[in-house]
């Protein structure tokens, strides 16, 4: 029998995820997402208007942004500012925006942008996974309460829901959902991002030590199709669909 890991999770097992609605009073579409020991706040706001490329036409659009409060991490990290950003936020705000984008409808809100910000409040691996878990279920929330305020048009703008999670090898084993010292020592590192119909939105990873099998690969694959299905059956309970 497989040995059990730090936290006590079998390889299969993500940690234990939860979704806070209307974290902050005011905003419809605020999240706090807990999962395991990282915490992410997640909000998703609709204002009128659109980039300047988008001007004149029939479509919406939606943006996010990405960062890490100082305390996050067991070391200070100091703050974005003057405009300038770290690589790795850049690379992550837009990770979630283009997973948000591929199962949103901009037809069905034209005229508008949906401001996405994923704060991380606590950092143990998995922030960026855990960030699009808690934005998929904001936007959700947003959108729909300007539904239920006669806003939205016929349609309804997700054609989907989004999950994501990170599958690993650890210690030659696989795992998903792995925490900080986990990603930290894993000799291969994949993060998996699907829609709740089964479709790949995006798959990125590669080996920190040296090369792995397609077959390890594929299975990894597999886990994370797995691990990915429990956090959609968690978001769903939340949103109560």
């Amino acid at each position: 029998m497989p040995a059990l890991r730090l936290d006590g999770r079998a390889a299969h097992e993500i940690r234990p995820l939860h979704f806070t609605r209307r974290w902050l009073p005011a905003v419809p579409g605020s999240v706090l997402v807990d999962c395991g020991r990282t915490r992410v706040l997640c909000t998703a706001i609709v204002t009128e208007g659109v980039p300047p490329f988008l001007r004149n036409s029939d479509q919406g659009w939606l943006t996010a942004e990405y960062s890490m409060v100082p305390a996050a991490t067991d070391t200070r990290k100091p703050r974005d500012r003057g405009g300038r950003i770290d690589g790795r936020s850049v690379e992550i705000q837009r990770l979630i925006g283009r997973a948000l984008r591929s199962v949103l409808d901009r037809r069905a809100i034209k005229g508008r942008t949906i401001w996405v910000d994923c704060d991380v409040l606590a950092a143990d691996g998995g922030t960026r996974t855990t960030a699009i878990n808690g934005a998929y279920v904001a936007v959700h929330d947003a959108l729909s309460e300007l539904k239920e305020q006669g806003q939205l048009g016929g349609a309804w703008p997700l054609a989907d829901s989004i999950q994501a999670t990170s599958v690993g090898l650890v210690d030659d084993e696989l795992c998903v959902d792995l925490s900080y010292y986990e990603d930290s020592s894993a000799d291969v590192d994949l993060n998996l991002i699907m829609t709740g119909g089964g479709r790949l939105i995006e798959m990125g990873g590669g080996a920190e030590k040296g090369t792995f099998s397609v077959e390890h690969l594929q299975e990894m694959v597999s886990m994370g199709t797995a691990a990915l299905s429990r956090v959609r059956s968690i978001q769903e309970e939340a949103l109560g669909t």
